[in-house]
C-alpha cells in the first residue's frame, strides 16, 4: 500500500508530462487537469490491481489515454462541442500555457490538427520518445499499424509545416 509521500514524489514526477499527454487528446487544458486528477485518485484507490510488470510512466500515461478516450465520447464533451460552435463569437479561448511556454508550439498546434489516430502515435514516438513496440503494445494495435499512422501523420503535416524546418519532415 502507497504512503501519501510516495503518491506525491509520484505525482510530482508525472503531473506535467500526464497533463500534457491528456491535453493532446481534450485540447482543453481544465478538463487535461480534471482527468489527470482522476487517475491519480483511480490509482491511489485501486493500486492493488497494479502489478509492477512494467514502467509506472507506461501505466499512468495508458490510464490517461483511456480516461482521455472516454471523455472524448461522453456526453458532456458532445455537449460543450455543440455550445462552442453556437457561442463561438461570444467564447473566449485560452490557450494552454504549457503549449505557449514550448519552444516547439506551432508544431504541436499542427499535431493537434491532426485526426486522432495520426495525433497519438505521433505524440507518443517524438514527444514522449517511446518506441515503435511500445507504443504498439500501449494502443493495442501491431507495429506496422504505428508506423503506417506516424508516416501518414508526418505526410498529413507536411504542408502545414512547410514554412518550419522540424528535422522530422526534413528527413524523409
Amino acid at each position: 500500500m502507497l504512503e501519501i509521500n510516495e503518491l506525491e514524489k509520484i505525482m510530482e514526477q508525472h503531473t506535467e508530462r500526464l497533463i500534457r499527454l491528456a491535453f493532446y487528446y481534450v485540447r482543453d487544458l481544465q478538463c487535461a487537469e480534471d482527468i489527470v486528477q482522476d487517475v491519480f485518485i483511480k490509482f491511489y484507490d485501486h493500486q492493488q490491481n497494479y502489478e509492477e510488470r512494467g514502467e509506472l510512466r507506461a501505466y499512468l500515461s495508458k490510464l490517461v489515454t483511456n480516461k482521455s478516450k472516454d471523455y472524448l465520447r461522453s456526453w458532456t464533451y458532445r455537449k460543450i462541442q455543440v455550445q462552442q460552435k453556437i457561442f463561438a463569437k461570444q467564447a473566449v479561448i485560452r490557450r494552454d500555457m504549457l503549449v505557449q511556454q514550448d519552444e516547439q508550439a506551432l508544431i504541436e498546434n499542427a499535431i493537434l490538427a491532426l485526426p486522432l489516430k495520426q495525433r497519438e502515435v505521433l505524440i507518443y514516438f517524438y514527444f514522449e520518445e517511446l518506441p515503435v513496440a511500445e507504443i504498439a503494445e500501449l494502443l493495442s494495435i501491431p507495429e506496422s499499424t504505428v508506423k503506417t499512422r506516424l508516416r501518414r501523420g508526418r505526410e498529413l503535416l507536411k504542408p502545414k509545416l512547410q514554412h518550419i524546418e522540424w528535422e522530422v519532415l526534413l528527413h524523409e
